[in-house]
């Protein structure tokens, strides 16, 4: 369900020769993606020459390419991104030389269940809240002026789009509900209205009524710049969001452990995939279609738990956004509305994944031609997550799955972190300890160069038969300590331009790993063409520090021995 919003804007010159506000809304068509209302105003600085200009597209870029930004993106980051590179173009714009093209913004994203406001200038958002039925509308003021704190000076801005190279953007968030009213004000109404009679004026007629009367009341006042008033009234809210799928997280039952033959939602079951303790996979089919799918629950053990409830329903918000991509390395998501108890509902693909794959082969190698194909299906999967701003966190042998139709598909969303991950996900450890790099056993947060790691990790496996740091538990860090040795000392048929990069994937020093998928990627791509220079050898300095020290207290040792020996037992 989209959002029920009813939005009016209204804007005059006023006194002045030319209207250099711009004011625009525009909502999300709705569907799983929603990405719900914005709602944007801006003021053009007059003593710049271009202030119509700057409003005008600092606004228009900020409502058309919000709805551009990647689906996972917290709100927060979607409205920086796109703000920060409107101002970088219009900064450039000004240091060219022509004429200053500066402007104000205010902006009001309605997302799921929650409002985000970004604000640079003077420009204010308020927001009109009503704490019980029947009472007047409590009205609180959103946004502080970025202007110089002196009583003749307060037209003057210290923050502006196109002032500076880099704009700081200051945001707020809270929850949204039902019958709250925002309102976007340039200077020219703020200035002359109060909070009170703003509340008063914007809870009239309808939302495009009541931002033409804020401008009306606020030119009668004697405004003597540019009015502009946007009006955002909420009558409904969207359930398109990870609140909801929260929501129904908690709601929902746990199915108890099935068996073969049983039904649920239709569904029947044909045999148990795996148990790992916290979840239960099987495999069902539809008997209408026939078609199989992959049925993933929670362990009935753990049932009760409301983080791990949290955490299979951000999987299941996660996966219904990256299902898009179902045909480039992920497993599409099955979205059913109906559901009566808690589980998601994957296409099933017939295969096996590479760790049962190489189990089967002796020395558990796999051939080196098939294990650089997969490297690069795997790094371009991982680079279309990170562009989501997505990071796995467990990749692995086992979690990339080769179907019968050849296609190498990346599972497993459970442990992944997007920027609207529950908080208790984003602080775990999650992921394999042999696969994850040696930053993560300090203070380190995952990134997606985690990912790149153990990627790497994952190929030195599978061309090898071994881990490049061996088994790693969490109390095992020292291991990191030796350089791993290159594969084709273990496999001689692995090429050495792929020796390079694996080495460079797995590298104990973070500077010298790849940074990117599409650089890990481009690497396997080029190959033997453009190989990649040999990584270094760690020194032992950096490797053991303390190791200098040993040597160094050993050789002490000796040299005192040998001058007391000299001492006692050789003639004067």
């Amino acid at each position: 369900m989209s959002f029920d919003v009813d939005i009016g804007q209204a804007s005059e010159r006023g006194p002045r020769a030319i209207n250099e506000d711009y004011a625009a809304a525009r909502r999300d068509a709705g569907g799983p993606d929603a990405r719900g209302v914005i709602a944007a105003i801006a003021d053009g600085v007059s003593a710049g020459g271009q202030g119509r200009m700057a409003a005008q597209t600092s606004v228009l870029s900020l409502v058309d390419d919000y709805f551009a930004t990647p689906a996972t993106w917290h709100t927060s980051v979607a409205l920086d991104r796109v703000i920060g590179a409107h101002n970088s173009w219009l900064a450039a714009h000004n240091h060219r030389g022509d004429a200053a093209a500066m402007s104000t913004l205010t902006a009001l994203v309605l997302r799921s269940q929650t409002w985000t406001v970004a604000h640079v200038g003077d420009t204010r958002a308020y927001l009109l809240r009503r704490p019980a039925a029947a009472t007047p509308a409590e009205a609180r003021r959103l946004t502080q002026d970025h202007v110089l704190d002196h009583p003749d000076l307060r037209n003057r801005l210290t923050r502006a789009m196109g002032l500076d190279d880099a704009v700081r953007v200051d945001y707020l968030q809270g929850d949204l509900q039902t019958g709250d009213v925002f309102v976007l004000l340039s200077d020219g109404v703020h200035g002359r209205l109060g909070m009170a009679r703003i509340a008063e004026l914007a809870a009239e007629g309808t939302a495009q009524q009541a931002s033409e009367v804020l401008v009306a009341a606020a030119l009668a006042a004697g405004a003597q710049d540019n009015a502009t008033a946007v009006v955002v009234r909420v009558r409904g809210l969207s359930g398109a969001g990870l609140t909801d799928a929260e929501l129904r997280g908690r709601q929902l039952p746990v199915p108890r452990r099935l068996k073969l033959g049983d039904a649920i939602d239709g569904l029947v079951v044909t045999a148990l995939v795996a148990d790992t303790g916290a979840h239960l996979i099987y495999q069902v089919r539809e008997p209408r279609s026939g078609a199989l799918k992959a049925l993933k629950t929670l362990h009935p053990a753990r049932a009760a738990d409301p983080e791990e409830r949290a955490l299979l329903a951000h999987e299941a918000w996660l996966a219904e956004r990256v299902g898009e991509h179902a045909d480039a390395g992920f497993v599409r998501l099955e979205r059913r509305a109906e559901a009566s108890e808690l589980y998601l509902l994957y296409d099933w693909h017939a295969g096996i994944t590479l760790d049962r794959l190489a189990a089967k082969q002796p020395g558990h190698r796999l051939p080196v031609a098939d294990v650089a194909g997969w490297g690069l299906v795997a790094a371009r999967a991982l680079g279309r997550l990170h562009r989501l701003r997505v990071i796995h966190r467990d990749v692995k042998p086992a979690n990339l799955h080769l179907g019968d139709d050849g296609e190498l598909r990346l599972l497993d969303l459970g442990a992944a972190v997007s920027g609207n991950s529950p908080a208790a996900q984003r602080a775990l450890h999650a992921g394999t300890p042999s696969y994850m790099n040696p930053e993560l056993w300090g203070d380190a947060s995952a990134t997606p160069q985690s990912d790149l790691f153990a990627l790497g990790v994952t190929l030195y496996q599978l061309l090898t038969g071994h881990l490049p740091y061996g088994e790693i538990e969490p109390y095992q860090a020292l291991r990191y300590r030796r350089d791993p040795k290159p594969p084709s000392r273990l496999q001689p048929a692995v090429p050495i331009w792929l020796d390079h990069i694996v080495l460079k994937a797995v590298a104990r020093d973070a500077k010298l790993r790849f940074e990117t998928a599409e650089e890990f990627a481009l690497a396997l791509e080029r190959g033997a063409s453009r190989p990649l220079p040999a990584v270094p050898a760690t020194p032992l300095a950096v490797r053991d520090p303390l190791a200098l020290w040993r040597i160094g207290f050993g050789l002490s040792v000796v040299l005192n021995l040998l001058l007391i020996y000299w001492l006692l037992f050789l003639p004067k």
